[in-house]
């Protein structure tokens, strides 16, 4: 009996240490895609100038945006990308920062530049109804890096972004 009682505690020990082993996260969370996604900037060119940006492309991404954040590096910001060009309305719901809004037409023409207000509800739309990229940048940001209406946003930075986040390009790019 008591050998019996010896292999049940060593199987109960070992069965417990394998289970708190495999606890210990080894890599980053996957989405309901199977997509694994981390914290991540990618250099984007707009003219000749590199922005540094986080990507927002998956929808929760997108929703949550650069909340709760408390300051950007100049040139640094988050990039939008939509699957199609549409009329945007970003807001700054749990936006602490001010921040410039660069919307973007589907062929990377930077088309308008808004400023936005910390905690904003009231959304800031496109005048344009064919908007697909958005970046976002610190206030006066666009100024401070030379960028002006008409520049381009490289279409083949955000192709090599979206193929890193291991999602396909030709579901958000139509050239």
């Amino acid at each position: 009996m008591n050998k019996i009682k010896r292999v049940l505690n060593f199987h109960f020990f070992a069965g417990t240490l394998l289970l708190l082993l495999s606890c210990t996260e080894a890599e980053p969370k996957k989405n309901k895609n199977n997509i694994t996604h981390k914290k991540e900037f990618f250099t984007f060119h707009i003219g000749q100038t590199p922005i540094l940006a986080e990507l927002a492309i998956l929808p929760k991404e997108r929703e949550k945006g650069l909340m709760f954040r408390d300051k950007l590096k100049p040139g640094t910001g988050m990039l939008f990308i939509f699957k199609s060009a549409t009329p945007q309305k970003f807001w700054m719901k749990n936006t602490r920062i001010p921040l410039d809004i660069g919307y973007f037409s589907s062929n990377g023409v930077l088309k308008e530049i808004h400023a936005a207000k910390p905690f904003d509800l009231s959304g800031v739309p496109s005048r344009s109804k064919k908007i697909q990229f958005v970046l976002e940048l610190n206030l006066n940001d666009f100024r401070g890096q030379g960028l002006k209406i008409g520049d381009r946003l490289s279409l083949e930075d955000i192709r090599i972004a979206i193929r890193k986040r291991g999602l396909d390009p030709k579901n958000y790019l139509t050239d």
